[in-house]
């Protein structure tokens, strides 16, 4: 259960703090291919992915262009902490140490203890009920 509770934390930051998101548009990006194959059957895979990435145009499926993975980019989710100009952190002029007095307590007071107490605690039952 630890492993994948990791595992599910693992790949909600991965998915909210990076660009791994993208791979989710995959099957985007196999329509829109199945889509020009229809148009044009002798277009390859490797011309399709020129077409889209390497000199894209502003053609009549621009719309579906921009939905294809890596073509836009988002700005991963950035944590901002600040601190407000009124704050001050001021070190104390004087360093005031107060001495602790120690006091040692035994850990077996011998005149509390009830003579004999200790061993008769584990001796068997001396009555047995029949």
């Amino acid at each position: 259960m630890k492993k994948l509770v990791s595992i599910l934390l693992l790949t909600l930051y991965l998915v909210s703090t990076t660009e791994i998101y993208q791979l989710l548009k995959i099957p985007e990006l196999i329509e829109h291919y199945l889509e020009h194959k229809e148009l044009n059957p002798e277009m390859t895979l490797t011309s399709f992915l020129k077409t889209h990435y390497d000199h894209p145009v502003k053609d009549g499926d621009y719309g579906k262009d921009l939905r294809l993975p890596f073509i836009i980019r988002s700005a991963p989710l950035a944590l901002v902490f600040t601190i407000d100009k009124g704050f001050s952190f001021e070190k104390p002029l004087e360093s005031k140490f107060i001495l602790l007095t120690v006091n040692k307590f035994t850990s077996k007071d011998e005149d509390s203890c009830f003579t004999g107490y200790v061993n008769s605690v584990w001796e068997p039952p001396r009555f047995s009920f029949s």
